[in-house]
């Protein structure tokens, strides 16, 4: 007989318990830290995230509404050409002011204006048909204004009409 038969064969040898408890102190730490965000409340739910949903709905009823004031905007018509069709957008607008800024916002309202014609002119109408245009085209737009007048003086844009024909 050869020596290859005589000799036992050895079996390879099997992992230790090492990554089993690596594994499961791992996941005593995920569990010990999931518990932790969801009861301090870091997470948006739980009875923390409950009480401070509470508290923002009692901030939001306190508005002083006799401080505002109403400025219209006057309404632009704004042309867009491309892949061979020609459309126009109806804009008109609303700035929300307090009182005391009423005055100098009026005084300003050229500039802005001139400021929102600029920049409605510059977008292409693929910015205008994504669903969240409008939210994203309010925000540049108050911004814009609120560079002109000053960060203070104009609270809010309110967008009266922003139609496509």
């Amino acid at each position: 007989m050869t020596d290859a038969a005589a000799e036992p064969t050895e079996e390879p040898k099997k992992g230790g318990k090492g990554p089993l408890i690596i594994g499961l102190v791992l996941a005593l730490v995920g569990g010990g830290g999931g518990f932790f965000a969801a009861s301090s409340g870091m997470l948006p739910f739980g009875p923390k995230a409950e009480v401070a949903e509470e508290h923002v709905e009692e901030e939001l009823d306190v508005v002083p509404t006799d401080d505002i004031q109403f400025i219209s905007v006057p309404g632009m018509v704004i042309s867009f050409t491309g892949g061979g069709r020609r459309l126009l957008l109806r804009f008109s607008a609303e700035l929300e002011v307090s009182k005391a800024y009423k005055d100098d916002v009026e005084v300003l309202l050229p500039r802005i204006v001139d400021v929102l014609n600029g920049y409605l002119r510059a977008l292409e109408v693929s910015d205008i048909e994504d669903p969240m245009a409008l939210t994203r085209l309010r925000a540049q737009m108050l911004r814009r204004i609120q560079i002109v007048t000053g960060r203070d003086m104009v609270r809010d844009l309110l967008i009266m009409e922003f139609v496509l024909n």
